[in-house]
Parts: C-alpha cells; sequence; structure tokens
C-alpha cells in the first residue's frame, strides 16, 4: 500500500516537496514515520496511549529533524475540528480506522475539510463486497452465506469490525467535496494466508508482493480484495 500512496502523492506534488501530512488513527505509526523520514511534515493522532507511546518511542530514536517535524496529538478522527482550521493539510491519511466507527460520513467529512484544495485523502477499509471470500476459501460453508448479506466481519482474531462497500464510499466522497481519484484492492491473495505462517524466502517473498501489486490494481480481482484503498482529491 506504501506504493500506492507514494505513486497518488507523487502524481500530485512535485518531487522534493515537504508536505503537511494529517494520519488519523496512526497505530504504531508506520506510515507516518516513513512520510516523515522522506521529509514531510506530520501530525499524528491516535486515540490508544498505548499506541500513542510506542510511537513516542520509537521517535525518540530518530535524529533531530525528523522528530522537530513529527507532531503526536492524544485524540480520534473526531476531533479533528477542535485541534486544526479547515485546509491546514495536504494530505490527510485515515488508514484501518473506519472500521471501527459505526457511522463513518460524519468522520469522513470532517477529514475533507482538513485538506488544502487540491490536496489526497487517502483511506483504508474493510471491503464489504469480499466478506464472503475469507470463509469460503476455509470451507465455511455457513459463515460464507451469512457473509454475503453482512457489512460487518466477524472472522479472523480481534473484534467484529464493520465495512464498507465501494459503490457507498464512491458517493459520500463526491458528496463531501473530495471525489474518488483512484481505488485499489488490498490483500487480495494474502488474506487467505494463515497467520501464523511466517515469511517466506526472500525471492518468493518478492513474487507475492509482485502478484499482489498487480491484483490490486487488475479487474476483477481488486473487486475481492480484504480491504481497499482510495484516493479522493478535494475540489
Amino acid at each position: 500500500m506504501a506504493r500506492q500512496l507514494d505513486e497518488q502523492i507523487g502524481a500530485r506534488y512535485p518531487v522534493g516537496q515537504r508536505l503537511r501530512i494529517l494520519d488519523v488513527g496512526m497505530g504504531r505509526g508506520t506510515q507516518a514515520l516513513r512520510l516523515a523520514r522522506a521529509g514531510h511534515t506530520v501530525t499524528g493522532l491516535e486515540s490508544d496511549p498505548e499506541m500513542l507511546g510506542a510511537v513516542r518511542e520509537a521517535l525518540a530514536t530518530e535524529p533531530a529533524g525528523i522528530r522537530e517535524r513529527f507532531r503526536t496529538i492524544e485524540a480520534d478522527g473526531r476531533e479533528t475540528g477542535v485541534h486544526f482550521l479547515p485546509g491546514s493539510f495536504d494530505v490527510v491519511l485515515c488508514h484501518g480506522v473506519l472500521m471501527y466507527v459505526d457511522e463513518p460520513d460524519a468522520v469522513l467529512a470532517g477529514l475533507a475539510r482538513m485538506l488544502a484544495p487540491g490536496g489526497l485523502l487517502s483511506l483504508l477499509v474493510r471491503n464489504a463486497d469480499a466478506l464472503a471470500m475469507r470463509p469460503g476459501l476455509a470451507g465455511d460453508w455457513p459463515g460464507a452465506l451469512a457473509a454475503f448479506d453482512s457489512d460487518t466481519d466477524a472472522g479472523g482474531p480481534g473484534p467484529r469490525v464493520r465495512a464498507d462497500r465501494l459503490e457507498t464510499l464512491t458517493a459520500t466522497l463526491a458528496g463531501i467535496a473530495a471525489p474518488l481519484h483512484e481505488w485499489y484492492g488490498v490483500r487480495v491473495f494474502t488474506e487467505s494466508v494463515p497467520p501464523d505462517r511466517g515469511l517466506p524466502a526472500a525471492d518468493e517473498l518478492e513474487r507475492l508482493l509482485a502478484a499482489e501489486d498487480r491484483a490490486g490494481r487488475t479487474e476483477p480481482y481488486r473487486r475481492v480484495a480484504a480491504l481497499l484503498h482510495l484516493c479522493g482529491v478535494r475540489g
């Protein structure tokens, strides 16, 4: 997914331009730190104190220049209007967050307001149109049949999470003046790999990642991905 995000940023901004980036629900800060190392000014919002502490610990080991352009705030995506003025950012990331939000439209509208004109909104969501894939491939036919009419992912470890449909999010993004510009599938093939299986050898891993990247950009494979990566552009 990092490659997809870099492509979208590179298509919109000159090489070397330092961007103002907001990462909402940054988790352990993988994307945020990567973008700060690339020279951008990053603000990370995270409501989980444990994860926020892990990010701050990791940040403490970075060079001074990176620490100076990385700001962390304990907050969630519903509080952007409290902390920032409209148009404060060139790029807003919201990856793996909407699945925990019961009514995402208000959150999305708030995120879109944070974007400067022409800014990029990057979303990573659970794909509701592919919820039957994992139980079906595992031979769990009752689970697969139930998933066809569901918008909740009950499979796998962890709590049940909400899922989104591409058609619905496309309409929502148009309605908040950040219409869909491009979208990708994420975890097309790897979703069926048992989580306890270790990484393959380097050459096999390279082929796997190449196949995943190709599938995430190609019809009809991207439509059955476990996750969707949507990129909207602020009008």
